[in-house]
């Protein structure tokens, strides 16, 4: 993928993982919108790269349509989605309360996988019609899982639900853009220090960092963000499920 002057559309740009995406693909002369609810904090971030904010709601069809359609207007089609929308709050599935309220298992679910493959059904039916580029590419799409897709912790039943089914749409996806010369990829995160996890106090960040066998912190998103890049540059790369986590592999709790 020729990364200069591809549009480059970002879910979840308005803070950690996607904010890096976002900074870097600028750097390396991608136009980029930015899509997230947090518009405000988007615009934030788009206004120090010189992209593109748009208010997005990833599991709302018409709103992510309609982000799309600007996002298009402004910068062309996409030949580059990045999914980094997502949210992982903890819950056991059967706790002192009771079991687990069923909307709040579905909203994990809607947002990080019915929002991911919404935006890679909008952003392919775009991706398909565009002209290739010299080696027969037309697209990258990244979605982002999660090592809890593989190794869940108690209490991440939705958030570990809802990223191995990113994990497994990847493959399929893959072998049916292939045709059209789009590549799927995913990543899956480990221990990142994205916003939640940062407001968290030091002594528990650090803890959390100490868990990871090399190198023992938590990820930067930046780290992210060059993967990303490197999933873009890598013509050889398809349908696969990236790990980038220091080998960390969760325990139970």
């Amino acid at each position: 993928m020729d990364i200069q002057g591809s549009a480059a559309i970002i879910t979840g740009g308005a803070s950690g993982l996607g904010a890096a995406t976002a900074e870097l693909l600028a750097q390396n002369g991608a136009k980029v919108a930015l899509l997230d609810v947090n518009v405000d904090g988007a615009r934030t971030v788009a206004t120090k790269i010189g992209g593109l904010a748009v208010h997005c709601d990833v599991t709302d069809d018409k709103s992510a349509a309609d982000a799309i359609a600007e996002a298009r207007a402004r910068n062309g089609i996409a030949r580059i989605l990045i999914n980094c929308a997502g949210i992982g709050p903890a819950k056991r599935i059967v706790g002192r309360e009771g079991p687990m309220p069923l909307p709040e298992f579905a909203q994990v679910i809607s947002i990080n996988l019915v929002g991911t493959f919404n935006m890679m059904r909008l952003v392919g039916a775009d991706m398909q019609g565009i002209d290739p580029q010299t080696n027969g590419e037309r697209g990258v799409i990244v979605l982002t899982a999660s090592v809890a897709a593989f190794e869940g912790q108690i209490g991440q039943a939705a958030y570990a639900a809802s990223k191995g089914g990113v994990a497994a749409l990847t493959m399929p996806a893959a072998r049916e853009f292939a045709q059209f010369g789009i590549r799927v990829l995913a990543i899956a995160p480990g221990i990142f220090a994205t916003p939640m996890l940062k407001a968290l106090p030091e002594a528990a960040q650090k803890s959390l960092g100490e868990q990871v066998p090399f190198p023992k912190r938590l990820g930067d998103p930046g780290e992210y963000a060059a993967l990303v890049l490197h999933c873009l540059t890598n013509s050889y790369l398809n349908g696969e499920v990236i790990r980038i986590d220091g080998s960390l592999r969760m325990a139970p709790r």
